[in-house]
C-alpha cells in the first residue's frame, strides 16, 4: 500500500513480492530473495503490459514467459495460476486488516482502527480504496473487474484476508462472523468508489460521497456487531 500523502501511481509487482518472497521492508533481503523479487517484478509487469495491451484471454502463458525471458515451466513455480500474474499486486493486501487490528494503539477497537486505516487511504487516494484516478490505476481496475475468471480469483484473495483478519480478533465463530461482515463492507465500499470513478468522475470529485459511504459502512458494522 502507499504510504506519503501524495497521490500514487499503480503498485508494482515489486511492491508486492517482498510479502510474497517473505520478505519485510525494513529487514535486510538476500542476494535470493533479491533476484526472486526481480523475477517476479518482470514477469508480472510483463504479464501485465500484455493483458493491458490485448486482453487477458487473448495472451498466452508461453508468450508471457517469452516476453520476460523465461520458460514456462520457471513461470509457473512463480506464478501457479495465469491470473496470479495479476493478481500479485494484491499480495501484500491479503493480510492487511489483520496487521490493523493487531498493530492498533493501545485501547482502540478493532472497528476504530480499521475506519481510522480505510479513511486515510482514501485521503491519500489509495488504489485498494477505489478511490484513484491515475490512468494505469484506472487502466488495471478496467483489466481486473472486466475479465470474469480474475473477478473469480479475486474472491480466493479475500477469503484468505478474511481468515487472517478473524485470526487477528480472536478466532472463535463471533470473530469469524465479524470477519467475514468487515471485509464484505470493505469490498463494498472500494468497489462502489472504482464504479463511480470508471464512469468519468475524478477522485476529488468522488472524495465527500466515499467518506461519507464508508462512515455509513462502519456505522451499520458497529451497530450490527457491537464492536
Amino acid at each position: 500500500m502507499v504510504m506519503s500523502g501524495e497521490k500514487p501511481g499503480p503498485r508494482t509487482a515489486a511492491d508486492a513480492a517482498d510479502t510474497a518472497a517473505g520478505g519485510d521492508a525494513g529487514a535486510p533481503m538476500s542476494l535470493r530473495e533479491r533476484k526472486k523479487r526481480l523475477t517476479y517484478e518482470a514477469v508480472s509487469e510483463a504479464a501485465i503490459t500484455l493483458f493491458l495491451e490485448r486482453g487477458f484471454d487473448k495472451v498466452s502463458v508461453a508468450e508471457i514467459a517469452a516476453a520476460a525471458d523465461i520458460s514456462k515451466p520457471t513461470l509457473f513455480r512463480y506464478f501457479p495460476a495465469k491470473e496470479d500474474l495479476v493478481l500479485h499486486r494484491f499480495a501484500d493486501h491479503e493480510d492487511e486488516p489483520a496487521r490493523v487490528v493487531a498493530g492498533r494503539a493501545e485501547g482502540e477497537s478493532p472497528l476504530d482502527a480499521l475506519r481510522r486505516h480505510y479513511l486515510d487511504g482514501l485521503e491519500r487516494h489509495d488504489p485498494v480504496t477505489g478511490l484513484c484516478d491515475v490512468p494505469q490505476v484506472l487502466a488495471f481496475h478496467r483489466l481486473l473487474y472486466g475479465t470474469p475468471s480474475l473477478v473469480a480469483r479475486l474472491y480466493a484473495y479475500q477469503s484468505r484476508s478474511e481468515a487472517a483478519l478473524a485470526r487477528a480478533l480472536g478466532d472463535k465463530l463471533t470473530d469469524r462472523l465479524a470477519a467475514g461482515q468487515i471485509i464484505a463492507v470493505l469490498r463494498i465500499l472500494s468497489l462502489q468508489n472504482w464504479q463511480r470513478i470508471s464512469e468519468g468522475r475524478s477522485a476529488d470529485q468522488v472524495y465527500g460521497d466515499a467518506v461519507e459511504a464508508a462512515e455509513q459502512g462502519f456505522v451499520q458494522l458497529r451497530s450490527g456487531l457491537g464492536r
